[in-house]
């Protein structure tokens, strides 16, 4: 069926340029040799996903697939785990007149209280732009911020026509606005990356369009805090997409904020024995030394606090409603 051939995925991979960081004071490059050898490779950094098209273009990649006749690419960011290829938005791309093909397609979604950093898609003199918060002026920026004059953000999940890229990048037309990110660096040297984004790139292409997606396609992990959520049973896998479960009442996700000692996966790993059943969930706070037993199920507002040298074991099996825990609780083996 339809699922073996799915199967049969080529991978191809192909390499992003890196680029020299920038002193700040001196303006000139921090690396000391063209290639990142041994302890020099702090001198180096990768130019933003901007540095897409012209890798992919002078990968000879581009040219390999528009000769097997593909006319589209998905592109997303690897931490979004609802970016999956939606086959409605590639019927409507291809079922366009070809004179009005759109060639370039970005997904928003409604912006929450938590996105309000996320860039917006504006009109400017006739063409889709996308706006970042860096390139809003400070006495802008709440502005920027407000959820009800900029009602969108970018998902960062595109759809690209090969054929426009190949144009673009041959005519040198591909004009992504530079975003300066300031750095220090270990030694405490100022260091200036020049980065650009993939999505800045919208206002070059025809027809662009913005196609406002319901939120489950916007999914990213970016902290154990995120990733707790996925790995409990509010999600399920089905056909490759994670789903939100359906016991689960409301469709909105519960609010976790796990603490310094959950920043580093191997750690938080070893502070659950098995992930906490979050279906009732609406809110978790977790601060300083607590690990997690088998089967604990949290419900409600959670709120456990390990004051500094104290540490909390929530016992295997245990049912957390509506509470708030503190202090020092260990169960010992006798």
């Amino acid at each position: 069926g339809p699922f073996n051939a799915a199967r049969s995925f080529n991978f191809t991979v192909f390499v992003h340029c890196k680029y020299p960081r920038i002193n700040k004071e001196s303006l000139l490059p921090v690396a000391t040799s063209l290639t990142m050898t041994g302890q020099n490779t702090e001198g180096w950094y990768p130019p933003g996903h901007g540095d897409i098209y012209a890798s992919f273009y002078n990968s000879g990649l581009l040219d390999q697939l528009i000769a097997q006749g593909k006319e589209y690419i998905f592109v997303s960011n690897i931490d979004n785990l609802g970016a999956t290829v939606d086959l409605h938005i590639l019927h409507h791309l291809v079922s366009q007149p070809n004179g009005k093909r759109c060639e370039f397609v970005m997904e928003v979604t409604d912006k929450t209280r938590a996105d309000v950093k996320g860039g917006t898609l504006i009109q400017y003199e006739g063409k889709l732009r996308l706006l970042e918060i860096a390139q809003v002026p400070k006495a802008h920026v709440d502005e920027f911020k407000s959820v009800s004059k900029f009602k969108i953000f970018n998902t960062n999940n595109l759809w690209i026509s090969l054929a426009a890229i190949k144009r673009l990048q041959e005519q040198k037309a591909m004009d992504m606005e530079i975003i300066v990110n300031p750095k220090t660096l270990d030694g405490g040297q100022n260091v200036v990356q020049l980065e650009t984004a993939v999505g800045a790139a919208i206002k070059c292409f025809d027809n662009a369009l913005g196609i406002n997606v319901p939120r489950s396609r916007f999914l990213p992990v970016k902290t154990t805090s995120d990733l707790l959520l996925v790995m409990s049973n509010l999600y399920s896998l089905e056909a490759g997409s994670l789903t939100m479960s359906p016991k689960r009442e409301f469709p909105t996700t519960p609010h976790v904020k796990l603490g310094s000692s959950f920043t580093k996966v191997q750690e938080y790993l070893t502070r659950f024995e098995s992930i906490p059943d979050m279906l009732e969930l609406d809110h978790l706070t977790v601060s300083g030394d607590v690990t997690f037993g088998k089967n604990v199920s949290l419900k409600g507002t959670v709120i456990i606090i390990a004051n500094h040298g104290d540490r909390i074991d929530i016992p295997a099996g245990s049912m957390l409603e509506n509470k708030i825990v503190s202090g020092n609780l260990r169960i010992l083996d006798h």
